[in-house]
């Protein structure tokens, strides 16, 4: 096999799980621009869905093509009790303190799923073909391929929704200013119960696809983490900087993988998250109202 040949096969596995990466912060993008809460929960809410879709598939005994819906269902009704029991009431609180309740929120959903899962690594029923995929002579996982294609179409959805759809449009409004959002007679709550149903039916996708790659454990919220790094440096309001962002911070990853080895991934990962809040702490398309976290 040449070197090119390589680098490519690298980049594009590098594009799948970059792909993942988008989907998850497009979760984080959703749930601040309607309401300006980081939600660093977002990765266990994507656990959780993951473990959804098993109990489905594998503990009922349904096929994976009605699994799948009910568990993104399940994780937008996640997103919608977290809103109502625990975000609404504190509308108007410190950022920061709402800050601290998603990690809580973070903390006491591994811990349930510890309770009725276990905390032992599960694999989920193949749901998507194992017969090797080329691009020209360049070998892909199928698995990847496909979770590429699903994060970017939901993506594109995404950006034509907010660019067409009255709702679209009202978040937008929403997260520009909630006091004229007001005015103009859109729903502002109903707007954030909207964001964080969106946004954890969002994570539970992004769940399932990620649990297909590589299977399913209480930890695989970490990847949130990675996904975080990819909204700071593409913008805490921008769908198109999740997007974009995703698929750069995969290919970084995978390339440092591969050529450094897995141990820099991290050190990498999260040396871009430094220097993207020392020298744009906004993002790179984000509004420039945004400083700090």
């Amino acid at each position: 096999m040449s070197e090119w040949l390589f680098f490519l096969e690298v980049t594009l596995a590098g594009l799948g799980s970059g792909a993942l990466l988008s989907l998850t912060a497009l979760a984080y993008v959703l749930i601040y621009k309607a309401t300006r809460v980081v939600n660093l929960a977002v990765g266990e809410m994507l656990m959780l869905g993951a473990y959804f879709f098993f109990s489905v598939a594998a503990g009922w005994g349904l096929t994976a093509w009605i699994a799948l819906p009910l568990a993104v269902i399940g994780g937008g009704l996640v997103g919608a009790v977290v809103e109502r029991g625990m975000i609404r009431p504190m509308l108007g609180e410190n950022p920061i303190s709402i800050f601290m309740v998603t990690v809580g929120l973070g903390s006491i959903l591994v811990g349930t799923v510890e309770l009725f899962w276990g905390t032992d690594p599960r694999a989920l029923p193949a749901f998507i073909s194992t017969k090797p995929l080329f691009l020209g002579e360049a070998y892909v996982s199928r698995k990847i391929a496909v979770a590429f294609v699903v994060a970017a179409a939901v993506i594109g959805v995404f950006l034509m929704l907010f660019r067409f759809w009255r709702g679209g449009v009202a978040l937008r409004a929403t997260a520009t200013d909630q006091a004229a959002a007001y005015s103009c007679g859109i729903n502002v709550p109903g707007v954030f119960s909207a964001a964080w149903i969106i946004g954890g039916a969002t994570a539970a996708g992004a769940g399932v696809l990620l649990g297909a790659i590589g299977g399913i454990s209480p930890s695989m919220g970490v990847f949130g983490l990675s996904a975080l790094v990819v909204v700071i440096v593409g913008g805490l309001d921008s769908v198109l900087g999740a997007l974009i962002g995703g698929l750069a911070l995969g290919m970084i990853q995978s390339w440092t993988s591969t050529y450094l080895g897995g141990e820099y991934t991290s050190v990498v990962t999260f040396g871009i998250l430094i220097l993207a809040l020392m020298l744009r702490p906004y993002g790179l398309f984000g509004t420039h109202e945004i400083e700090r976290l």
